[in-house]
């Protein structure tokens, strides 16, 4: 099989929510990657897992000569890279390890900690392997990770080149207007609490998170149309009973039915609408609310947990009044707009599978 070809099975793979903890990304995800790369895992003075160092111990040691770290490799579970970069680091600088890769078997980051700057500002490159194709993931991990490169020394010297390259700059120019159009279009949630808040801030009077992605979604202008890229979203029809005009400020007006096996469910909102369908995917599919923790969920956010205090990380005040246990157990947020529910509901599907998904009919957005 294709190097390629096999990042699009764990594409696949990851998309169903298969690696449910770090030792499922260890095992399903980067000793199969590095094995494709050219890496002889199975000897563990090249691949050395746990490696020990001043009482604390890094995931993996990618060694060249045998027993002398080449580069570091710490590993995650899904969703769980944002806290543990200075860690990291703190283990490469004892080491002098020239290369240090971040990983939670969809994101890789790849860090020089021996250049100047931040920590954060010497990462040398970041994939998202749901985000970028397949063909741009297996480039960059031969760049950086294949077992010759490393051996022979280009690959740090690739690293390095990259980081230097002042085109780097001019992409990051080029695409924050294309980032600011895409945070305006896709109604993320923390810019929707923050324009809430300003309003609060400017006129006394709080508006309700669905208000203000009504906003953005008309102050929204196409700038270009390019393909979508990144997460597959499965199409999801409309059936409610009644109509209605536009999208009303106030999530509980009107209702939201969807259908399931041909039955008709009633939905007072598009929050019941979401928690109705975690219900039913949850009691068709046992394993169905784990695989879907296992996926990266908002940028801040968990959108279910078994401790509610995870669902706002940088917001505990939503907790208490935006939150409920769906299921004894299992919490959700609930601050979000109908398109952010959509979304959620989307994602949801696509961790379910076709089987299960294809039975509902759900459109809130």
């Amino acid at each position: 099989m294709e190097f390629e070809d096999f990042i699009e099975t764990i594409k696949t793979n990851i998309r169903t929510g298969s690696f449910t903890s770090e030792a499922a990304v260890s095992q399903g995800v980067i000793l199969p990657i590095l094995n494709n790369l050219g890496w002889p895992v199975f000897k563990t003075s090249i691949v050395t897992p746990q490696y020990s160092l001043e009482g604390r111990r890094v995931d993996y040691a990618l060694c060249h000569p045998e027993d002398r770290p080449a580069a570091f490799v710490e590993v995650k579970k899904i969703g769980s890279c944002n806290t543990a970069d200075r860690q990291l680091f703190e283990y490469a600088f004892v080491a002098g390890v020239p290369l240090a890769i971040l990983t939670d078997g969809q994101e890789w980051s790849f860090y020089l900690p021996g250049e100047q700057g931040r920590f954060d500002e010497r990462r040398v490159y970041k994939i998202d392997l749901l985000e970028r194709t397949s063909e741009e993931a297996s480039e960059r991990l031969i760049r950086y990770l294949k077992y010759e490169r490393v051996c022979s020394g280009e690959a740090l010297s690739s690293a390095r080149d990259d980081y230097r390259n002042v085109a780097r700059n001019r992409e990051i120019k080029a695409t924050l207007p294309k980032a600011w159009v895409a945070l305006i279009k896709e109604q993320d949630s923390i810019l929707l609490d923050l324009l809430s808040e300003k309003v609060e801030d400017l006129c006394g009077y709080k508006p309700d998170i669905d208000t203000c992605a009504q906003f953005l979604e008309n102050y929204y202008q196409p700038i270009e149309q390019e393909p979508t890229q990144g997460r597959i979203r499965i199409t999801t029809q409309h059936s409610t009973t009644g109509t209605t005009t536009g999208r009303s400020n106030n999530l509980g007006a009107g209702r939201f039915n969807f259908k399931y096996n041909n039955s008709t469910y009633p939905a007072r909102s598009a929050r019941d609408v979401m928690v109705k369908v975690f219900q039913i995917l949850a009691d068709e599919d046992k394993g169905f609310l784990e695989r879907f923790t296992a996926r990266s969920h908002g940028r801040t956010r968990r959108y279910i947990s078994r401790n509610k205090s995870e669902l706002y990380k940088n917001r505990p005040d939503l907790v208490d009044h935006h939150s409920i246990e769906f299921i004894p157990g299992w919490w959700m947020g609930t601050n979000y707009s109908r398109q952010n529910i959509q979304d959620i509901i989307d994602l949801a599907f696509e961790v379910a599978g076709p089987r299960i998904s294809s039975k509902f009919q759900v459109k809130v957005a």
